[in-house]
């Protein structure tokens, strides 16, 4: 009889301190007979927000270029044969990307190469040096020769512009 009337106790007490809560806001209970309280309960608040709106964030292709004309010239490309083989700013070639060699243009440049007889264009990133013969102006990868469809001859007549992010 006294375990049930000690669980009554205990249950009553409860109840009162979690309807005190709840009129006064979430805290932790305190009761002025803690001897009587088997257990004392806390509400922790939780925050219901709506999930926030994606931030649109544009791409690289969205952002407006300017183009610089700095001249232009005889193209050439090289290929597989050098690759793996060191650029000048200490990269590995890789045929595959979108790379060229100038002789002055500073490393890192993206500058758009555009084949005259096809009016296709490419942007490369500068990353090496050359070429080293002299009537040619730039040598692209082999990426960036067959954006400009420039394969089969091996070399075109090329305009040069440097990229610059508006």
């Amino acid at each position: 009889m006294l375990s049930s009337m000690r669980k009554g106790a205990t249950t009553a007490a409860v109840t009162a301190v979690l309807a005190g809560l709840l009129a006064t806001g979430p805290s932790h209970a305190v009761a002025a007979d803690a001897s009587r309280i088997d257990a004392v309960a806390t509400i922790v608040p939780t925050l219901e927000a709506e999930p926030a709106s994606p931030v649109a964030v544009p791409s690289e292709d969205v952002i407006q270029q300017q183009f610089e004309a700095i001249g232009g010239g005889e193209a050439s490309y090289y290929g597989k044969e050098l690759a793996g083989n060191r650029t000048a700013s200490g990269e590995r070639f890789n045929p595959g990307d979108l790379t060229a060699a100038h002789r002055t243009l500073p490393l890192g440049t993206k500058l758009r190469v555009t084949n005259k007889a096809n009016g296709k264009s490419v942007i490369v990133r500068i990353n090496d040096r050359g070429p080293f013969l002299k009537r040619r102006v730039i040598d692209v990868s082999l990426a960036a020769a067959r954006e400009i469809a420039m394969l089969g001859a091996g070399k075109a007549q090329v305009s040069l512009e440097i990229v610059r992010n508006a």
